[in-house]
């Protein structure tokens, strides 16, 4: 029997989730609610049905899991801790200094309604998250290193499109390679923000717009780029249209530590991502986590995880034994 996956949410995460699901044979599309007009929503999954989000509680018992694609800003918050009370669910949370808050509104909602809700899955938090730990686990005496890019960052592209005089725009973030080479060779090197990373626009001005204000208007942007080397590409509608339409984005987490009795010997751990699609990797580890959350559930578990407490056998389609005889 498949796992029937609803999805709340058809924007690029939501499409990325019907994508996936598509590629996972013992998962099986439902639904899809939206906060649009549903006959408006066209779906590839010619045996799923779009309905209105006032409609969810009439499909509890039609729907496994429940996989929530809003924003962590202000929909997450509000979504997940409610949609608990009625599916299993899982969602994409990446705000850090407010995950431990968010656990703790979906852990009471789940534990009170008997469902598993999985929180902050994808690659950072979740994956990038799962190697952090791995490695501080085994080297206990290093330190750790998260590099983001090269790639697209949605929220710092969207605060770049809201300065006056600016059109449209997409903002990359690039690791600053000394600074890289210098963590892959065991260095151990103090870096500061700006060390660390660099950031480049590419904007498309209105037309008569004061080119100088808007560079000085980003550059000057606290919280998003006063802390960096920031460069500023003025180009046309149509060469953002031709070479910026992607979302790719992507990281390292190294850990380099010692060990030996007096740390003589040195060790490098590096997990690393290259991504055409940024919302489409994400789904994907979306889509990996709701089979687990399906599978949690029927063994009686209740309440909020996170990726630390899932295991990696609850991921895959394959059971222990094809596990353990081709990936072991």
């Amino acid at each position: 029997m498949s796992i029937r996956i609803g999805i709340l949410g058809y924007g690029n995460l939501g499409r990325g989730v019907e994508c996936a699901i598509k590629h996972n044979p013992d998962l099986e599309l439902v639904a899809v609610f939206t906060r649009r007009a549903p006959e408006t929503v066209k779906i590839l999954t010619e045996t799923a049905t779009v309905y209105s989000v006032s409609d969810a509680e009439k499909m509890k018992d039609k729907i496994d899991v429940l996989i929530i694609c809003g924003g962590s800003a202000t929909d997450l918050p509000k979504q997940t801790p409610e949609y608990a009370k009625m599916f299993n669910v899982i969602d994409s949370f990446d705000t850090h200094a407010r995950i431990p808050e968010h656990f703790d509104a979906v852990d009471a909602a789940a534990k009170e309604s008997g469902h598993i809700g999985i929180i902050s899955v994808g690659w950072d938090p979740g994956m990038f998250s799962l190697n952090r730990l791995y490695a501080n686990a085994i080297l206990t005496n290093g330190k750790d290193y998260t590099f983001w890019g090269k790639g697209v960052s949605q929220g710092h592209s969207d605060a770049v499109r809201r300065i006056k005089g600016v059109k449209d725009a997409k903002q990359y973030t690039i690791p600053v390679e000394a600074a890289l080479e210098a963590v892959r060779n065991g260095e151990n090197p103090e870096l500061t923000t700006r060390q660390k990373h660099t950031r480049e626009c590419f904007v498309v001005a209105e037309e008569g717009a004061d080119l100088a204000q808007i560079e000085n208007d980003i550059k000057t942007m606290p919280n998003y780029f006063s802390d960096y080397d920031t460069t500023v590409h003025f180009i046309s509608e149509e060469e953002l249209k031709r070479d910026h339409s992607g979302i790719p984005h992507g990281g390292f987490v190294i850990r380099s530590g010692k060990t030996g009795w007096n740390n003589e010997n040195n060790h490098v751990i590096e997990y690393s991502l290259k991504l055409d699609s940024n919302p489409e990797f994400t789904s994907s580890v979306l889509v990996a986590y709701a089979r687990a959350a399906y599978r949690m559930n029927k063994e009686g578990q209740t309440g909020a995880k996170t990726v630390f407490d899932v295991a990696p056998a609850y991921l895959s389609s394959a059971d222990g034994a094809e596990l353990r005889k081709h990936l072991l």
